[in-house]
């Protein structure tokens, strides 16, 4: 980590501070506070965005298990943000059968090859080709269109965040550990 986290317990300085990291360490549950939230918390107005809005794509959408940890992983392979990997590809093998080589995934579903070649665009071009958002359109509502396209920018944001400052010290390996 680029920055030290903070204590764990965090030691709030007022009770704004100390409703925020309450209501982080609650939609964490059992799994507790993670390196990111020691992290973020260093500015708890930017952890409680961060946690409602990460909150709202990972437990609010209409989207299934299987396609939003699609995006998610494949945007950690592309961005080689192995933290996010990590806590997120076990996610994925509990839905799908997958194999993975060199950090690609491979899907034979339509749906997911879909979200697969649109997470692709989305975060290695920003700009989405006609063909690609035709073919993800033909297996989505509009509704789920927006929420995958929601999913895959949040989690470019995360990686970003997540690589940035090294959270979870995971910068330089070569590719996602395989458990």
């Amino acid at each position: 980590m680029r920055l030290p986290y903070v204590p764990n317990p965090p030691t709030p300085s007022n009770e704004q501070d100390r409703a925020i990291i309450e209501r982080v360490r609650d939609r964490r549950g059992d799994a507790g506070l993670l390196e990111l939230d020691l992290a973020l918390l260093h500015s708890p107005p930017v952890a409680d965005g961060w946690n409602s809005f990460l909150g709202a794509i990972r437990t609010r959408t209409t989207l299934s298990t299987s396609i939003r940890e699609t995006a998610i992983c494949r945007v950690a392979v592309l961005n080689e943000a192995w933290f996010e990997w990590e806590h997120h590809a076990p996610l994925l093998r509990a839905c799908l059968e997958i194999r993975e080589e060199h950090g690609r995934l491979h899907i034979l579903d339509e749906k997911h090859r879909a979200v697969v070649l649109y997470t692709d665009d989305m975060t290695c071009h920003v700009t989405v080709s006609d063909a690609v958002s035709d073919r993800l359109k033909a297996s989505f509502s509009d509704r789920e269109v927006v929420e995958i396209t929601a999913t895959i920018a949040v989690y470019n944001c995360v990686s970003r965040f997540l690589v940035a400052l090294d959270v979870g010290e995971c910068n330089g390996r070569k590719g996602p550990l395989v458990r």
